[in-house]
Order: structure tokens, then C-alpha cells, then sequence
């Protein structure tokens, strides 16, 4: 996978996945330009990158509002040149049982997982469009736009609404030379999910009792996909959601759960 000389703009890269996926990218010779609305983290995400050998730059960013999106953009563009690459990753939770979720807990939700990739994928892709750029856009969807829980509705929602909107937007830009794509991760040992899922040795043996490979992802299996898809290797994938989760999406029962495992 040639990245050298590309640039890559990661949203909700301060930590987890998107982190993750910064770091790819710098390893593999790319300028990653992380973008997150929390400062401190963002910039020391950027600073690890560095030290590692990589280029990074953060931008401060909301990307659920518009004008801090096209700024950002904008400033990316004046640092690097042009943007071959974005990741669309930012995405928040907001676990409630259906009849108690509030309205503006489904709103913060649906804006920042899902207006945001529109926000995000209009502002790059009309630069793309600007400077011939033949880039790539990876969004993250996740296991949820298929199969969720009853405490999941906005999260769901807006991951479903991912998938669907990866594929409009990859027939929209394909005459473009614009490949879209998006990655459906399933239980991923992030910050979120070890303090709300794994470090409970009930749930953790649920989720890996329907976990046929035996163990969660970690962001850098998530980060690896994501740098695929942005690759030439992927050049005729476009539209497509790659889920990434174990093998659980193809299970009708549960699974022995390795001993080592049992403990968080």
C-alpha cells in the first residue's frame, strides 16, 4: 500500500479508533491531520504521532456544525496542500431504553455520528472535485446498523443511516474518480467499551460468547481495514460497508469463551 506523499483527515481521531487510524496512516509515510473537538487529547495524540516518527497536525473541530467543518477543511488544505483522504469517525453514544431516550440526546447523537459525514464528506469532496483529486473516503458504520440492542435506538439510527448514506454518496462521486466506502466495527476494546462493557465479567462473557474468533478488536484491526480501503489494493471497491467483528454476524449460537479471556 503506497501512501507516501498523501494526506489524510481522521475525525474523532483524539482517541480509539480514530487515533488508531492517524497513526496508520503516519506510519505508512501520510500527513495526518487530526481533527477532534477535545483540544488537549487531540493534541497530544498528534504529538505521540510525531514522536513516533510520523507528521501530524490538529485542528480543534465541532463536526456536527458546518462553519467549524469547512474551517477546518480549509485550514488542512493551507497546511498540506490537498486532502487525499478522509475518515470519517467521529461518533458519540448515548445508551437509554427507547421510551426514556430524550430528544436532544437523539439529536447530539445524529449529528455528531451521522451529520457529520455529510458535513465532512460535501466539504472534502467538493475540494477533491476542485483539485482533480482522486481521493478516498472511508465512513465508520458499525455491527449496530444491522443488529443493535434495545438500548441503541439513536446509535443505531445513525449508523444505519452510515451505511446508506456511503452508498449515495459513492454513486454520487464515482464519476468523480471518488471511492467511498465504510467499515462496520463490532465490539472494539476502546475507552467506551472497557468502561462500559468489558471491565463487567457478565457482559464481557456475553460478547464474547457470541465471538467466534474468540477475543474484541482492538482499534489498530479497525486502523488496518481503514488503510485498505484508502489504498490502491481496494481501487474497484466503492459503496461497500466491511463489517469487522469477529465473525459474530454469522452466528446463530454461542461459543465456548477462551479462559484467558474471562478476565477483563
Amino acid at each position: 500500500m503506497t501512501f507516501e506523499g498523501k494526506t489524510a483527515l481522521v475525525t474523532g481521531a483524539a482517541r480509539g479508533i480514530g487515533r488508531a487510524c492517524a497513526q496508520r496512516f503516519a506510519r505508512e509515510g501520510v500527513h495526518a491531520v487530526l481533527i477532534d473537538r477535545e483540544r488537549e487529547l487531540g493534541e497530544a495524540a498528534a504529538e505521540q504521532v510525531r514522536r513516533e516518527g510520523g507528521r501530524a497536525t490538529f485542528i480543534a473541530c465541532d463536526v456536527s456544525h458546518k462553519p467549524e467543518v469547512d474551517q477546518a477543511v480549509a485550514k488542512a488544505i493551507e497546511i498540506c496542500g490537498r486532502i487525499n483522504i478522509l475518515v470519517n469517525n467521529a461518533g458519540i453514544n448515548r445508551p437509554a431504553t427507547f421510551v426514556d431516550l430524550s430528544e436532544d440526546d437523539f439529536d447530539e447523537v445524529i449529528r455528531t455520528n451521522l451529520k457529520s459525514v455529510f458535513l465532512c464528506g460535501q466539504a472534502v469532496a467538493r475540494h477533491m472535485i476542485a483539485s482533480g483529486t482522486r481521493g478516498v473516503i472511508v465512513n465508520m458504520s458499525s455491527t449496530s446498523a444491522v443488529m443493535t440492542m434495545p438500548t441503541l435506538a439513536a446509535y443505531a439510527a445513525s449508523k444505519g443511516g452510515i451505511a446508506a448514506l456511503t452508498n449515495a454518496m459513492a454513486l454520487g462521486l464515482a464519476p468523480h474518480r471518488i471511492r467511498v466506502n465504510a467499515v462496520g466495527p463490532g465490539t472494539i476494546v476502546t475507552e467506551m467499551t472497557r468502561t462500559r462493557l468489558l471491565q463487567d465479567p457478565e457482559s464481557r462473557h456475553r460478547i464474547l460468547s457470541r465471538t467466534p474468533l474468540g477475543r474484541p478488536g482492538e482499534p489498530a484491526d479497525v486502523a488496518a481495514v481503514v488503510a485498505f480501503l484508502a489504498s490502491e489494493e481496494a481501487a474497484y471497491m466503492t459503496g461497500q460497508t466491511v463489517y469487522l467483528e469477529g465473525g459474530r454476524m454469522g452466528l446463530n449460537y454461542t461459543v465456548p469463551v477462551p479462559p484467558e479471556m474471562t478476565e477483563a
